[in-house]
């Protein structure tokens, strides 16, 4: 999932490969070859890199590890919003889950997060 997403940031961004390794601290002579080679997924960056890649590309870090497309999309857009945004969609989310609990199947899913509430 990781490789794909990389991909996708990159060209969305409008990044080479080349330029976006250089921008996240990789040596030079081999920033082209090394993101080439995560983004066909022959080799794993480190979370720490991820983190550069990610605030330059302007992406949620945990976006590049999440399978789901619609958990990505969520984590995208709430990462895009500010904080008075944020609050009354995360009430807004809490009340969909207290008014419609999970079922078994989105536990065995391991969506098993229940809703917090905020003092």
């Amino acid at each position: 999932m990781l490789a794909h997403r990389l991909k996708q940031a990159r060209l969305r961004a409008g990044l080479s490969q080349e330029k976006l390794g250089k921008l996240a601290g990789i040596d030079p002579m081999s920033a082209s070859a090394r993101m080439n080679q995560y983004e066909r997924g022959k080799h794993s960056p480190d979370y720490q890199l991820m983190c550069r890649v990610a605030e330059i590309l302007n992406m949620p870090v945990s976006w590049f590890y999440t399978a789901d497309d619609e958990q990505a999309r969520l984590q995208e857009i709430f990462y895009h919003l500010d904080a008075n945004t944020r609050r009354p969609l995360l009430t807004q989310a809490e009340s969909l889950i207290a008014a419609n609990p999970p079922s078994n199947s989105s536990a065995s899913n391991g969506n098993t997060a229940q809703p917090t509430t905020a003092n």
